[in-house]
């Protein structure tokens, strides 16, 4: 998912209209979005994640030039700053994987200032997801029972505008707004899409790899009749997320 979830940020901040001063970045990972951010001179940031582990690669990796940019250890829903520490708090690709988002949406509006904003977008799992649909819609036909406890768009219904509106009208934003981000996700061939369920991170890795040898081979076939591929063999997709924006007045 990284190679399709970078090209989302600079999107997402141009949307967002994220102007220079001291941002948050909640959940940073390994640091996809506090990049964007310093490459359109927006700084100083700090990301917090909950993963040391991220975290040491985002201060290893991300460059950051003249920037002012630091990262650590630290739970969403609980951030360990002052109020109205910050211009903006955003956060890519994270509230879904968050056990209280409201608590966290609560917390960013928490540590902005007056008239400061909070921002975040998330994966359109249940809708046009296009590479994660064919996927699930493929297992849970198979496996209906089992392949549903993992499905992305089954577990999480916050994944849709209406749930970010309310979640943000919830934790006390102002303004709110949202929007779709598409992201073109061309596959080489039928290979290059299959490959990385077979050992990635996420759900759809660790369901596929559970299943004995026949059974998995039996999802590829189904996933390979449906999904389109054109005549030169690549495969033209579409991954769409979710993008919403509040106030704190």
């Amino acid at each position: 998912m990284g190679r399709w979830s970078r090209r989302l940020a600079p999107t997402f901040l141009g949307w967002a209209q994220v102007s220079a001063g001291w941002t948050l970045d909640v959940g940073c990972g390994t640091g996809a979005l506090s990049q964007a951010l310093i490459d359109r001179s927006i700084h100083p940031v700090v990301g917090i994640d909950p993963s040391a582990e991220y975290v040491a690669y985002a201060s290893a990796h991300v460059t950051k030039g003249t920037s002012r940019v630091s990262f650590l250890v630290g739970d969403a829903t609980a951030l360990p700053f002052d109020a109205t520490t910050f211009n903006t708090a955003v956060s890519g690709l994270v509230l879904n994987f968050v056990s209280q988002p409201l608590l966290a949406v609560r917390e960013m509006r928490r540590v902005v200032h007056r008239h400061g904003a909070v921002a975040c977008y998330v994966w359109d799992y249940a809708g046009t997801m296009e590479l994660m649909r064919y996927f699930w819609d493929a297992a849970v036909e198979l496996d209906p029972q089992r392949a549903g406890t993992f499905d992305e768009g089954i577990r999480f219904p916050i994944c849709r505008p209406d749930h970010l509106t309310t979640l943000f009208r919830d934790g006390g934003l102002k303004e709110i707004a949202t929007t779709s981000i598409d992201v073109a996700t061309v596959f080489r061939d039928f290979n290059d899409y299959w490959h990385p369920f077979l050992g990635g991170q996420g759900a759809a890795p660790r369901y596929a790899m559970s299943l004995d040898p026949r059974r998995r081979e039996q999802l590829r076939d189904l996933i390979q009749t449906r999904i389109p591929i054109l005549s030169d063999g690549s495969i033209h997709l579409i991954a769409r997320a979710w993008a919403v924006k509040g106030t704190r007045t």
